[in-house]
């Protein structure tokens, strides 16, 4: 039987380039290269994309520029060759990307315009669960509960009298915690405003939930799915800042992930079946990463949906689903199954 011809696309233009870079190189670990023939396509920072033999070493030089066509005649790759571009089909794609361009339906709408099958969510669950704003306002309405929260839009500046705190200061449309702020009083609102919209001009305003960080992988489309084990993240001091420790393989400095989570058993399965319900609820194929908060009297908050989670060895989704049972093969087979059944989008 011959090989699915797969394209990993890893970096991108924005601020997670790295934390993608390090995804790329373990999903290249564990692709089965008896059914796939991996190609490497990865963007760099400036925004060129270039067809690699991988994620590892100097990708950048060692490789040649490609694009992924919009013509769904071509249904892949044009690839630049001595001055000419070659046609290069492809099966499916497998978005390694995080952040701005990757999880917001950007490239989701480039792969919708190409016909070409591609693992994760569609051009609406990514915008809409990029977007915290737009995330708690759907989720909501479907009755699970959420952090209170304003919208601060661009050229508006929040009262500082009117919060009240602690509260969190976030990029709208961000990820991995950049731009994020604890903000303790007022004194320092405007600092932590500043600092969310060197990220988005569009910021969040939430009220800080006292509860504990826990978070759920999830598997599958439509009424199929599948709930990976659930994690907690132990503090010492802080808040976490997920993929922005100095030398993150090592461990963070302030934060260990507890996989299985040390919750009791109801709350286990209430954590599961609430981010199935947001996962529904916001249109989520393919994959994604829930995250919540248990509260003491038992209750659940939802925090944000990460639509292409971290892949890297020490990130959160790989550890909940192998804690479950399934290693990174089984779920990339999947997540290519899902995406050439059409029922991963």
């Amino acid at each position: 039987m011959a090989r699915l011809r797969i394209a990993v696309l890893f970096g991108g233009a924005s601020e997670e380039h790295p934390v993608s870079v390090k995804s790329a190189r373990e999903v290249a670990k564990h692709l089965d290269t008896a059914k796939y023939e991996p190609l490497y396509v990865g963007i760099t920072e400036g925004g060129e994309w270039r067809l690699c033999e991988g994620p590892e070493g100097d990708w950048e030089r060692d490789s040649r520029p490609a694009v992924l066509s919009p013509d769904r005649g071509v249904h892949g790759l044009l690839v630049l060759d001595h001055g000419k571009y070659e046609e290069v089909r492809l099966d499916a794609v497998v978005p390694v990307l995080h952040g701005r361009y990757g999880e917001d339906g950007s490239v989701q709408g480039l792969l919708e315009l190409s016909g070409i099958p591609y693992a994760g969510c569609d051009i609406a669950g990514s915008a809409l669960c990029i977007d915290k704003s737009l995330t708690y306002l759907v989720a909501r309405s479907a009755g699970i509960a959420v952090p209170e929260f304003r919208i601060v839009a661009e050229g508006e500046e929040p009262d500082p009298a009117s919060l009240r705190y602690p509260v969190f200061v976030k990029p709208a449309r961000s990820g991995s915690s950049f731009g994020v702020s604890k903000v303790s009083g007022p004194e320092e609102l405007a600092g932590a405003m500043a600092e969310a919209r060197r990220y988005d001009a569009k910021v969040l305003v939430e009220e800080a939930v006292d509860g504990a960080e826990i978070g759920c992988a999830i598997l599958g489309s439509g009424p199929d799915l599948v709930a990976g084990e659930v994690d907690r993240i132990a503090l010492t001091h802080g808040f976490f800042r997920i993929h922005q420790e100095e030398r993150p393989e090592t461990g963070s400095d302030n934060s260990v992930a507890i996989v299985p989570a040390d919750i009791p058993a109801a709350s286990r399965t209430l954590v599961q079946e609430t981010a199935k319900a947001a996962y529904r609820a916001l249109g989520c194929k393919g994959l994604s990463r829930v995250d919540m908060f248990l509260t003491e009297d038992g209750g659940v908050v939802l925090n944000e949906v990460n639509t292409l989670p971290g892949m890297t060895s020490y990130s959160r989704y790989p550890r909940m689903m192998a804690a479950s049972g399934l290693d990174m093969g089984a779920v990339l087979d999947r997540m290519i199954a899902l995406a050439l059944t059409g029922t991963g989008r």
